[in-house]
């Protein structure tokens, strides 16, 4: 079932030229980037690496939310490596995702209850639930 939103509080919009060897540009002049194919040796970056800075942005943020709803503060060194593989299975390009996350001073259990609350609140989280294979670690 698709959620259907009642308001919009942000729309991000960009201008792509080019595919994986174009630029991207958004409408406020605030991003500007040149795009290369993974691997390449091309001047740019990909749109998986655009994916996993987004998407560690994204979750920081939803951790946050979560550790007030848990009555926890957030360590100021949290940190999230993110790590997006693009692959392919019977000649069809996938994508799945790793989300290393650094919590130090959290114990364990305290810190997999925080990320667990994190992926269900965070909206890139819920962008790919289901859709591609996730994995969540505690480094």
């Amino acid at each position: 079932m698709i959620t259907t939103i009642e308001k919009v509080v942000y729309t991000g919009k960009t201008h792509t030229t080019g595919g994986r060897n174009g630029e991207s540009h958004s409408s406020d002049g605030r991003l500007a980037v040149k795009l290369s194919a993974p691997g390449s040796a091309g001047p740019g970056t990909n749109p998986e690496q655009l994916l996993a800075a987004g998407w560690s942005a994204c979750f920081i943020g939803a951790m946050s939310k979560a550790a007030v709803e848990l009555n926890l503060t957030l360590p100021i060194d949290t940190a999230v490596d993110a790590e997006i593989d693009l692959g392919l299975t019977e000649n069809a390009y996938f994508l799945q995702a790793r989300l290393n996350v650094s919590l130090p001073g959290l114990a364990p259990e305290i810190a997999k209850q925080l990320t667990e609350t994190a992926h269900k609140i965070c909206p890139y989280s819920k962008a790919t639930r289901d859709n591609i294979a996730v994995t969540i670690l505690l480094v």
